[in-house]
């Protein structure tokens, strides 16, 4: 009877290949090499001689089983590691490439710290730009020897100076709005630094910091999602939806920047 049970596990697992070969799954070498691998201890088990036990094929099944999703996110890391290396928020820059590993309790805003799996011993320290293949993620705000940890773009500790649109328009990005924005989920406030325009749709990117600490200048924020009547404000103010969502991000860069060590040469004005 037991061996009965048996025979009808392997024709099932040999159904179940079979049907992933016909819906496009992995090729035939790698299904006839997974099919050998599930199959074998039941083949063992089925010879004259065989000893393999049922306890041995549920390891044996947990096993395997903890491999394909380890594949499998090997394979998502690998794609997202491969698009943010190739992305504008990364180009020119030495990148320290990091797996988000833990996440902070939400706040109104929703997520504001994440832990990721690089440190001080991978060149990591505090107040550098995080970012991911869509745009800025936040700033590096401590660091032990093997993990960090980042304050998102969003949170209450976060504020940055930033341009909008094509002209260039100095404005700070963060997460409170003014009184009277009423904003989607997610979205940041935006205020302008001077009088000027601001229109939806506009882009806007990091201003810069001394150094590149703790933001690099150029990198996406977001895009500009409502803009606020002005009544009697000198400065128009409105809302950004962030370039990135944070909720989703598996991999992001630490952007690594030298420090400027020579003066900048003078120049002199043509004016009369």
């Amino acid at each position: 009877m037991r061996r009965r049970r048996l025979v009808f596990a392997a024709v099932a697992l040999t159904v179940v290949v079979a049907l992933v070969d016909l819906v496009g799954g992995p090729g035939p070498g790698v299904l006839r090499s997974g099919a050998a691998t599930v199959l074998g201890p039941l083949e063992r088990l089925l010879a004259p001689g065989g000893r393999a036990s049922v306890e041995d094929l549920q390891r044996e099944n947990e096993r395997l089983a903890s491999e394909l999703r380890e594949a499998r996110q090997g394979s998502s890391d690998a794609a997202a590691l491969a698009e943010l290396l190739a992305s504008p928020a990364t180009a020119g820059a030495r990148v320290v490439p990091a797996r988000v590993v833990g996440v902070g309790a939400p706040g109104p805003q929703g997520i504001v710290r994440l832990t990721i799996d690089v440190g001080g011993r991978d060149g990591v320290s505090a107040d550098r730009t995080v970012v991911a293949a869509g745009g800025l993620v936040g700033r590096v705000v401590s660091v032990a020897p093997w993990t960090s940890d980042v304050l998102v773009l969003g949170g209450p500790d976060v504020t940055v100076g930033a341009r909008v649109g094509d002209a260039g328009a100095l404005a700070t990005v963060g997460g409170a709005a003014a009184p009277s924005t009423e904003r989607d989920e997610g979205e940041l406030g935006l205020t302008l630094a001077q009088t000027g325009a601001l229109a939806v749709g506009d882009e806007v990117r990091t201003l810069g910091s001394v150094d590149g600490r703790p933001f690099v200048p150029g990198v996406l924020v977001g895009t500009v999602s409502s803009v606020e009547p002005q009544r009697g404000r000198l400065a128009p103010s409105g809302s950004v939806r962030p370039a990135v969502d944070v909720g989703t991000l598996t991999v992001v860069g630490v952007l690594l920047t030298e420090p400027r060590s020579t003066p900048r040469p003078s120049a002199t004005g043509s004016g009369s």
